[in-house]
């Protein structure tokens, strides 16, 4: 499922003119794509954020974005233990991410 939603994700933001990142640059969009199924998914998850942190505070346009069903589940959580975060969106809203970004950018402040 994750496989699946990830390829999706790539897709609409390939479609929104987002490209990936070259190896070796610093990615202007970082998307995590969260399962609550897996043990230890929240752990996992605010490990790799707070390694961004120092990454962001050097790219300050970098947008951050957590998706699927932990993130669904704890969006406020995510929000409050990683103020770092842009964007959090769960399954149901997959094809939002672009508007979401966008939104996030142009208002500078954590979009759901």
């Amino acid at each position: 499922m994750n496989v699946h939603d990830s390829e999706r994700l790539s897709g609409l933001l390939e479609s929104a003119g987002y490209v990936p990142a070259v190896d070796g640059t610093v990615a202007d969009v970082v998307v995590f794509n969260t399962c609550a199924v897996r043990e230890n998914a929240d752990n996992k998850l605010y490990g790799n954020l707070s390694h961004l942190v120092p990454v962001k505070a050097e790219n300050p346009g970098m947008q951050i974005a957590v998706g699927g069903c932990l993130a669904q589940k704890d969006q406020g959580m995510i929000l409050e233990k990683a103020p770092v975060v842009d964007v959090v969106f769960g399954t149901h809203n997959i094809g939002s991410l672009p508007v979401l970004l966008e939104r996030a950018r142009v208002m500078n402040e954590a979009q759901v």
